[in-house]
């Protein structure tokens, strides 16, 4: 057994979606908890009509270090005494392919190697708070599907538990410090993190391998920064900063910095607290123009259409018997997957995704009818999907509700290079 170390290495997701990563206020992030914590195990205890059988996690990597710093704005001092692993979060685990081989290379990740912050760190990186985070989440699913319901297995075991991560570091070790709190570092194997390479990765948007989707994104995202209230706040911000009107800025940066800051206890500039709620809004109005299209489909369909097609596949297996033994799929993922997932599923609140914060999806059969049922938790919330008749869902409904964003690889790659497609302004 080994493990392989890669506290050493930081990375990112790319230009594009660099520029849409950032985080949500601790204090958001601790009522988030609060509100997941209160999730009860009886809806799967043996007297619900409902029997458990699949889990399937997507969540967010922890809190991690800017991406880059507020231009104009006096750095703060990222310390690498920042970023050390708990003991409590350490297991055995090794880093591979899909198919179990070496870990595909990075460049993206690497790339951003070459930039260090004030003090140290490297951009991206994931920080002791962050591990932490991911701890806790992993200690809160230990509570409702081992001790709780003793559905899953108190020590950790591949042929149950499927872990996958972006090629990324800090949602790899995201994903490490979730599986150590939810079996409290007990494992009889290493634990294996299932990655892919950039042109292939379907847990985030991924507008290198997808020349649609850039197109359509990039126009998208540079018609943000013009939209009349959004120009003139970023006007009125520079203003107070005295940065000068040409110098590129977006609201989604400034808010990654001041997030980055205000989690760690860290100085913000004191003219930059009287903007922090218009920071906010005006960063989720720029991804939601981004992402949202009212007249069309397509743009969340090549964001996350192959994700939601993997999630249903793993549900029809598990029915049709295919994988008996798994009984957890875990996906390490980020805030640019989270958002567009929850506006294909149609319950996406107009708020940054917290660190941490977990869409799950679970698969439960009626007890009498055998009828399959999806229930969706958001931050430990139940979810009334729209088109679902409950929050269990039948299973057709489900389905019935994803059909105009699920999309099967093939189609996927077809659309993504369909020259009418590219044609479009």
């Amino acid at each position: 057994m080994r493990t392989r170390n890669l506290w050493t290495k930081a990375g990112v997701l790319g230009s594009m979606s660099a520029a849409f990563g950032s985080m949500l206020w601790s204090q958001k992030q601790a009522e988030s908890e609060q509100v997941a914590s209160g999730c009860t195990a009886a809806q799967t205890s043996p007297s619900s009509p409902y029997k458990l059988k699949l889990v399937q996690v997507l969540f967010r990597h922890g809190a991690r270090t800017p991406l880059k710093s507020i231009p104009g704005v006096t750095e703060v001092q990222w310390s690498p005494t920042l970023l050390e692993p708990p003991a409590h979060t350490h297991i055995d685990y090794e880093v591979t392919d899909l198919h179990g081989g070496p870990r595909p290379p990075s460049p993206v990740e690497d790339s951003y190697r070459k930039n260090v912050l004030n003090g140290g760190s490297f951009p991206g990186q994931l920080t002791t708070l962050g591990m932490q985070q991911l701890y806790e989440l992993g200690k809160k699913l230990r509570r409702r599907y081992v001790e709780e319901t003793q559905f899953l297995s108190s020590t950790f075991t591949p042929a149950e538990v499927y872990v996958r991560s972006t090629n990324i570091v800090r949602t790899i070790e995201s994903a490490k410090c979730l599986v150590a709190g939810l079996f409290l570092q007990k494992q009889t194997e290493t634990v294996p993190i299932f990655t892919t390479g950039a042109e292939s990765e379907i847990l985030y948007p991924n507008y290198h391998a997808c020349k649609l989707l850039k197109v359509l994104v990039s126009h998208r995202w540079a018609e943000s920064s013009t939209l009349p209230d959004i120009a003139a706040d970023m006007q009125s911000i520079k203003k107070a900063l005295g940065i000068a009107a040409h110098q590129h800025m977006d609201f989604i940066l400034i808010r990654d910095d001041m997030v980055a800051r205000e989690t760690h206890g860290l100085r913000c500039p004191s003219v930059l607290e009287t903007w922090r709620t218009k920071v906010e809004q005006r960063a989720v109005d720029m991804i939601y123009h981004v992402y949202a299209q009212d007249s069309s489909t397509e743009t969340l369909q090549l964001c996350v259409g192959p994700l939601l097609h993997s999630l249903i596949a793993n549900i029809d297996e598990k029915l049709e018997g295919t994988s008996p033994d798994r009984k957890l799929f875990l996906y390490s993922a980020h805030d640019t997957t989270l958002i567009p997932c929850l506006m294909a599923l149609g319950i996406y609140d107009m708020k940054w995704p917290p660190f941490a914060a977990d869409i799950t999806l679970e698969l439960h059969q009626h007890r009498e009818t055998n009828k399959p049922f999806v229930k969706v938790s958001y931050v430990g919330k139940d979810q009334l999907l729209p088109g679902c008749s409950g929050v269990y869902c039948p299973l057709e409904e489900f389905k019935k509700a994803l059909s105009a964003h699920s999309i099967h690889p093939e189609a996927y790659h077809s659309l993504c290079n369909s020259k009418e497609g590219l044609a479009e302004p």
